[in-house]
């Protein structure tokens, strides 16, 4: 049976909007999901309806296979970290992570033992004297897990937790997030907007757009076997290129470029002459040059960005543009016309209607 099961949940504010519709998961205990979409989509709310900080309009929600709608926040055996680390500033490290075991009234040794190996965990041994004010964002960052996983509650709820830091400190946290939740084994729902925490943290994400959810998967299923143009486009650094078109002939024009794409559709070809189609491929899915068993295309580059280990090509080939992810040793010049291989088992089909990938 599932730790965690959220049935048919959804938010419906006062005033009429639908944060979120009919929101269906099961979560086995010590897993580690994440939720990802854009600004809006009804992540954050969701967490909150986890929490107990929202009322569920209708639906279910269960833990440990009891209801929970109705429990508070305290009832629910959940920790919280927030996007502020919500510290009390004139508390020291020690008193901020000791906080919920003050006020429950537990042995002041006991309290010491527990705060003393926490900060071994999260590398806070050395600051448990000083003041929020006296810490970097990172190490604020820490005392705030500090005083949620101190609580060995069964849940842990991060909202963003990471949003506040700077590129570098995020990668390091990135990290100890996943060496903490190695440590505890607790299940972990973690909210963002970075797709990138989410690839790296998760055992399992959930893609969000408009309150609804678009895809359940682990890391892996989401980057190669996308479930629409949404999720396709959402998961990926560079995001995946997209061409639009109406098939003609079993064929797809890119720029001046015709496409087959009959020979990726098999026996659907016939479905779709006449229908606009979604033609997807990401950007590191390609070789400069001419190729066998690949769709050759020609274009012209706009732009190149060399980031060290690899460059991207913005291409414009007419209306249409791209980018491409290239060893930084084949960066062509800027304005040169050039030529690229898309191999045939790297291209996504999407119906050009239902936006859904086309099997």
């Amino acid at each position: 049976m599932s730790y965690l099961t959220l049935k048919n949940i959804n938010k419906i504010y006062p005033n009429g909007y639908h944060a979120v519709h009919d929101f269906n998961l099961e979560i086995q205990k010590g897993e580690f999901i994440v939720f990802v979409g854009p600004s809006g989509c009804g992540k954050s709310t969701t967490l909150r309806m986890v929490a107990g900080l929202e009322d569920i309009s209708n639906g279910e929600f269960l833990i440990d296979g009891k209801r929970a709608n109705e429990m508070g926040p305290r009832e629910r055996q959940i920790a919280m970290v927030f996007q502020s680390y919500a510290l009390y500033p004139q508390m020291t490290v020690f008193d901020n992570i000791a906080f919920g075991l003050t006020l429950q009234g537990v042995d002041e040794d006991v309290i010491e033992e527990k705060v003393k190996n926490t900060a071994r965990i999260l590398g806070l041994t050395d600051y448990l004297d000083r003041f929020p004010r006296a810490l970097s964002g990172g190490q604020r960052q820490r005392v705030a897990i500090g005083r949620a996983i101190i609580r060995k509650v069964g849940v842990f709820l991060m909202d963003e937790p990471l949003s506040n830091l700077d590129a570098k400190q995020r990668v390091t946290m990135r990290s100890e997030i996943a060496q903490i939740h190695r440590n505890t084994g607790a299940t972990t729902i973690y909210v963002t907007h970075d797709q990138t925490e989410a690839m790296t943290l998760a055992d399992r994400i959930v893609v969000m757009k408009e309150g609804y959810i678009q895809q359940v998967g682990t890391p892996y299923d989401l980057y190669y076997e996308p479930a629409n143009v949404f999720v396709a486009g959402f998961i990926g650094e560079p995001p995946m290129n997209f061409v639009r078109g109406k098939v003609k002939g079993g064929k797809l024009t890119f720029g001046k470029n015709v496409l087959d794409v009959a020979r990726k559709l098999g026996d659907k070809a016939k479905k779709y002459e006449g229908k606009e189609l979604v033609f997807g491929f990401r950007p590191e899915h390609i070789e400069l040059g001419a190729r066998s068993n690949a769709y050759i295309v020609k274009a012209q580059v706009e732009l190149t960005e060399m980031l060290g280990d690899n460059t991207n090509i913005y291409i414009i080939a007419d209306d249409d543009k791209a980018i491409l992810k290239v060893d930084p040793h084949d960066t062509p010049k800027v304005d040169a016309d050039i030529e690229f291989s898309i191999p045939y088992e790297n291209v996504y089909l999407f119906d050009g209607e239902t936006e859904l990938v086309i099997k």
